[in-house]
């Protein structure tokens, strides 16, 4: 039989015991560096435990590590089941913070949306929510309207919209739009200052489509009617619910200030004709008077050579005088 020396035996289990304590020793001292880091966010996977939004222990250790913040995870994870929100994961909630959204307001918009009926997931607010608009008060402007004021005197310091009927006479208004957020456009969709600008241009042309203005003091919402029927709402984030006429004042008689002005310029024209023709009288007048001149020095001049003209008739015997004296 063989027989085994103890020596290699005790060689050979003195590296394996090495190992294996190396092993245990990595194994504890992981184990205490995740407690160390398990700690801090303990109570929130307690509370998360307890409220039915179970995360991973291991999962909130590396929201740490990848510096998300687990306190805002968990308590919209949280709100999001408690409110029966299907669909939205965890990984979704911590992409959306480290992409610098708001997640505590997309999920709060998200709830809202669900209570009033509004077709809204999780990709659409995220979306919205990253393209700068505040998409909690877009849901809640979808369920409550909102009242837009055109003109608005602090946007552009203007207090009415004037407009110039056809008889001449200037009208000021003042309207009041009445809107909601259209969801489905507020990516790309153009602001409340388009909606004004529209609003405004909308009631100008009204108001100079009517042949008097008593026709529109008469029944303001002719002008509204004519603005509605444009479609002004078309690429923006909200849809028109009305345009309602707060105030309309009569201005300044246009027409006729313009006739008077028009009036004005004919006369100014008129004088300018008439100081035209006057010039122009006044230098012929001159013109004459200079040719006037010019012929005296010419008689002039004849008249000198007349007595030469005789003396050389007088040498040349071609002039005798002509005694005339009785005999």
């Amino acid at each position: 039989m063989l027989s085994l020396n103890p020596l290699l035996l005790l060689s050979a289990i003195e590296p394996l015991q090495i190992l294996l304590y190396g092993i245990v020793a990595i194994v504890v001292l992981g184990l205490l560096v995740f407690l160390a880091m398990f700690a801090p966010v303990f109570p929130l996977w307690i509370r998360a435990l307890t409220s039915g939004a179970l995360i991973g222990p291991l999962q909130l250790v590396v929201m740490k590590l990848k510096k998300v913040h687990p306190g805002v995870i968990v308590d919209s994870r949280i709100m999001a089941v408690q409110a029966g929100l299907k669909g939205i994961s965890t990984n979704a909630l911590e992409s959306h913070y480290l992409a610098g959204g708001n997640v505590p307001i997309v999920v709060r918009a998200l709830v809202a949306a669900q209570k009033a009926g509004i077709d809204l997931d999780w990709n659409t607010a995220a979306a919205i929510d990253l393209a700068g608009r505040n998409v909690l008060e877009a849901v809640q402007t979808s369920v409550k309207t909102k009242v837009i004021d055109c003109p608005d005197p602090s946007r552009h310091g203007r207090q009415t919209l004037d407009g110039v009927a056809r008889d001449g006479i200037q009208l000021k208004a003042r309207a009041r739009v009445t809107v909601r957020t259209n969801l489905s456009q507020l990516i790309g969709g153009a602001t409340e200052e388009t909606i004004i600008a529209r609003v405004g241009e909308g009631i100008v042309s009204a108001i100079g489509s009517c042949q008097t203005h008593k026709e529109v003091l008469a029944n303001p919402v002719l002008i509204a009617e004519a603005v509605l029927a444009k479609g002004l709402d078309a690429h923006t984030a909200y849809e028109i619910v009305s345009i309602d006429i707060a105030d309309i004042d009569v201005g300044d008689n246009v027409g006729a200030r313009l006739q008077a002005d028009q009036a004005e310029a004919d006369v100014r024209i008129a004088r300018a004709r008439a100081e035209e023709r006057r010039a122009r009288a006044v230098a012929q007048e001159q013109e004459m008077r200079a040719r006037t001149q010019e012929h005296q020095a010419a008689v002039v001049l004849a008249e000198a050579e007349i007595p030469k003209a005789m003396s050389e008739a007088y040498r040349a015997g071609n002039l005798r005088a002509i005694d005339r004296s009785p005999s």
